[in-house]
């Protein structure tokens, strides 16, 4: 594989021994992914999917703090998004034709780098990546050990269009061939206006990071993507896969979430066998970017279902 970039900014340094490379998707596309090392003798891997917009470089912050936990890491960048393959002329509309070429890149990320990546496995996944690892393991794929999902996208809230009526909108609209148009909103929030953390040093943080390199933008969703986000969310919702899965499944919902409907969330979660789902009390969607007294939560709950199932020595 090809050597691929990561991007530096005085915030958020790459992580130590991160090497990038391209891998090929499904459908031939290009896709990039990075492989960063565990600190010390590795307990395991970690491959960890950010969520609609973000790019691996949004969580060098995360990497390092599971490279220091014993942990290889493994990110990757979403068809669409980050540096992977953008799929319409205009690389900021944010575009899907469905979740089965997001389950086969999956697929071909596990394949292009497992020989790397010492087991056991750990998958962690955030909003649009929490509900594409949930999809993934509800359609059989069974290397992985646990899973920890963090405000993952198995309810929306589209405000501001009743979820109802923008989910027949976005099937309607891509029946007829119209899914390439945007949806309403996408505008840039200041921090005093943003639904995503209560954190003014990582906000400032990542939105430095955009700035410093536009080619990682994303601005809003097509209906297409809309349309599969709610297909996606029905499978996992209603379909067989779940109760098949037999891993533990911790999921971590934003107590303030307005983008993630909590009630779908709990929902999922429940039709896991051995599914967990608890809130991070105060948290904005972004539990991940959140003050550290919010995040906390999360790495509480990540270390117990480590220490579970990949126990350090």
């Amino acid at each position: 594989m090809d050597a691929a970039p990561l991007y530096a900014t005085d915030a958020a340094p790459i992580p130590e021994g991160a090497d990038a490379e391209w891998f090929t998707g499904a459908g031939g596309a290009r896709l990039r992914a990075a492989l960063i090392p565990a600190k010390a003798t590795p307990r395991g891997s970690v491959v960890l999917s950010g969520g609609r917009t973000e790019p691996i470089e949004k969580y060098f912050e995360v990497i390092g703090e599971l490279t220091g936990r014993g942990f290889t890491v493994l990110a990757h960048d979403w068809r669409g998004q980050g540096l992977s393959q953008r799929l319409l002329p205009d690389r900021l509309r944010g575009h899907a034709r469905g979740a089965d070429d997001f389950v086969a890149d999956y697929a071909a990320l596990v394949a292009a780098f497992e020989a790397r990546l010492p087991k056991p496995w750990l998958a962690v996944g955030h909003s649009m990546g929490g509900c594409l690892t949930a999809l993934v393991l509800a359609r059989g794929e069974r290397r992985f050990a646990g899973a920890v999902l963090s405000a993952p996208m198995l309810g929306l809230y589209t405000t501001p269009i009743p979820p109802p009526l923008a989910r027949w909108l976005a099937g309607t609209l891509t029946l007829l061939g119209l899914g390439k148009g945007g949806t309403p909103g996408g505008d840039a929030a200041s921090f005093e206006t943003n639904i995503l953390t209560h954190d003014p040093r990582r906000y400032a943080r990542n939105v430095g990071q955009v700035a410093a390199y536009p080619d990682l933008a994303l601005g809003a969703p097509t209906w297409s993507w809309l349309a599969f986000a709610f297909s996606a969310i029905r499978e996992l919702q209603t379909g067989p896969g779940v109760p098949k899965v037999e891993i533990p499944v911790t999921i971590i919902g934003a107590g303030e979430d307005r983008i993630i409907d909590n009630a779908g969330t709990q929902r999922v979660a429940s039709r896991f066998p051995h599914g967990r789902y608890v809130e991070a009390p105060g948290a904005f969607h972004e539990v991940l970017q959140e003050t550290d007294e919010i995040r906390a939560a999360f790495w509480r709950e990540f270390d117990a279902l480590a220490g579970q199932v990949a126990p350090a020595s």
